[in-house]
């Protein structure tokens, strides 16, 4: 696995900064694990989300590892953004939750992640997810495509290439959240023939989408862009399409508006097979 090192800034390609950005996950998990494995402290941010020292400590050192590594690429980063850290993110800059899932962290469940993306011109071009308790890793970039690998001992193990599957004749897999409403009644899910319907905590659900497991993951709830950036860009890199309701690619760099903070996403679609798009499956009346 590639280490982190010195890299031109300016010249690095999407595919080249995943090599990196996934060596500094991998480490990230490793410090989340030995959290996992004992005790910790769980405190009550102001937004009455859950804070761990897990989240924290792997803050800190993915932010010391991009500094080292892209000193002149700003990173957008959820605690230091709740600690009122929020550099100026220009054209290109880094979005990382340390945490993703830090519900399903206190519930020991397995399913958070470390996510870390690379945004271009409002558009993730790179992106890791790294779910340390499920030892599975997956990462994708514009111009590499998306990937999936074990992880023993904190090695990439059999890594493979995944894309998105055709939407099946029987019925679409839906994928939810497991901590924050699955949105399986919702009215604008009417217009879809749903054959099963699953819940999976943090960016876990882009990932099942990317790899085939699932054909859509329809979010129906607020997020901030640094739950949704890593496994946007992998889902991008697998075939898929994240959507808002108006049908327009979900951007990031979002600052200055008028209904909402900086940073937070509307609804979307998370998308595998483009055809459930171009029939018209995906509508939203009240955004018409």
């Amino acid at each position: 696995m590639p280490t982190a090192q010195s890299t031109s800034t300016p010249s690095i390609r999407a595919g080249e900064a995943t090599q990196i950005v996934n060596a500094i996950a991998l480490e990230a998990g490793a410090l989340i694990l030995a959290i996992y494995g004992r005790k910790f402290q769980v405190t009550t941010k102001a937004d009455a989300s859950p804070l761990t020292e897990a989240d924290t400590a792997a803050e800190t050192l993915i932010l010391e590892r991009l500094a080292a590594v892209f000193p002149d690429i700003p990173v957008i980063a959820e605690e230091a953004v709740a600690n009122g850290d929020v550099p100026d993110c220009g054209e290109r800059f880094f979005l990382v939750d340390p945490l993703d899932g830090s519900k399903e962290f206190i519930a020991r469940n397995g399913e958070f992640t470390v996510n870390i993306a690379l945004i271009e011109n409002s558009v993730p071009i790179a992106g890791v997810v790294y779910a340390p308790a499920l030892k599975r890793i997956w990462w994708g970039s514009r111009d590499a495509g998306a990937f999936v690998s074990l992880v023993e001992d904190h090695q990439l193990v059999a890594p493979m290439s995944i894309a998105v599957r055709a939407a099946p004749a029987k019925g679409l897999t839906l994928v939810g959240s497991r901590s924050h409403g699955s949105g399986e009644n919702d009215r604008r899910l009417n217009s879809l023939e749903v054959a099963n319907f699953t819940s999976m905590g943090s960016s876990l659900k882009f990932c099942l989408v990317a790899e085939g497991g699932a054909d859509l993951y329809p979010r129906f709830g607020r997020t901030m862009e640094w739950d949704t950036a890593a496994g946007d860009a992998i889902l991008r890199a697998a075939g898929g399409l994240v959507l808002d309701m108006g049908g327009s690619p979900l951007a990031y760099g979002k600052r200055n508006q008028a209904h909402d903070s900086d940073f937070a996403n509307t609804d979307f679609w998370a998308v595998g097979d483009n055809s459930v798009v171009r029939e018209g499956r995906l509508i939203d009346n009240e955004a018409q």
